[in-house]
């Protein structure tokens, strides 16, 4: 018996899932074949990959020395992928682009314009947290990714794209919307609609406060800007989101931005990408297209009259 791509590509799937089922569901795969993969894996090799903790696999040491390896080889594949795509022509190629919850909005809107360039092009977007876009571009699964700037020890390249100013929010209703000009100790003790813990969004505003020795009181955590924005609405609090994502409820009067010192914090999405990794012809020119139309999707702050 000799070891498989498929093999090795089931592997690093449990692997990473730490499941058989929710392998099998990413691979389009049975449980059962999943299952049986990963027995004639350890039979062959002599030793085991996987111990049980309730309901997670996890590795063993030979299981984790495997992955390593198996993370080269599968990045190694893909870069064969790509070279021989390279070969064929743009406008018949496949693009796979995973973006944060807050750039969804006008990241549709670059795929539909560069799609209508090049109709030939297949597309999958995928809109996750920034956890789960760190663990794809780990990974080497998107071509590339726009979200927030990329930390630090991930071996990732970040380039900035556009202004992702994030600002205050209020229902009309509330008493802070009254006022045109506002200290941040004014509303510091104010309740705050807020992203969860592990955000781009949180972090950033966390570390933005902390600056000037500060922390907001959290009442509700969501996990998407929407829910914030009906929240805040309702009179739950105050919010603090990206500009970009509330222009309606701004021109139908159902939300205010606060002119509140220190604010708006100034925050870029970046187009992220693994370090090294070679871009096929269609994710170069979408990259390219993206570049080019930054300026136009660039929005200045609305502060109140």
């Amino acid at each position: 018996m000799h070891l498989t791509l498929r093999q090795i590509q089931i592997f690093e799937a449990v692997a990473r899932q730490e499941s058989h089922t929710r392998a099998a569901e990413k691979l389009h795969m049975t449980q059962p074949a999943v299952s049986m993969q990963i027995r004639q894996l350890e039979q062959y090799l002599g030793i085991p990959l996987f111990e049980r903790r309730g309901r997670r696999m996890c590795l063993t040491h030979a299981g984790r020395e495997l992955l390593h390896y198996a993370g080269q080889v599968l990045h190694a594949y893909n870069d064969l992928q790509v070279a021989i795509e390279g070969m064929q022509q743009v406008d018949k190629g496949h693009l796979a682009v995973a973006v944060t919850t807050t750039a969804n909005h006008f990241a549709t809107k670059l795929l539909a314009d560069f799609t209508r360039q090049h109709e030939g092009v297949t597309v999958t977007l995928d809109v996750s947290n920034r956890r789960t876009l760190l663990e794809q571009l780990e990974n080497g699964e998107p071509d590339l990714v726009i979200m927030g700037e990329a930390p630090k020890g991930y071996n990732l390249q970040s380039e900035p794209l556009i202004p992702n100013p994030l600002v205050v929010i209020a229902s009309p209703g509330h008493t802070c919307a009254r006022q045109t000009w506002l200290h941040l100790e004014d509303i510091m003790s104010e309740r705050f609609v807020i992203r969860e813990q592990g955000s781009g969004t949180r972090t950033a505003i966390e570390k933005h406060l902390h600056a000037y020795g500060y922390s907001c009181q959290t009442s509700l955590e969501m996990r998407s800007n929407e829910t914030i924005k009906h929240a805040v609405e309702a009179g739950l609090g105050l919010g603090i989101v990206p500009l970009h994502t509330i222009q309606p409820e701004l021109d139908s009067g159902r939300l205010r931005v606060l002119n509140v010192e220190s604010f708006p914090i100034q925050r870029y999405w970046h187009i992220v990408i693994r370090k090294g990794k070679r871009l096929s012809p269609v994710a170069q020119a979408f990259r390219d297209f993206v570049r080019q139309s930054a300026g136009a999707l660039a929005v200045t702050p609305v502060v109140p009259a």
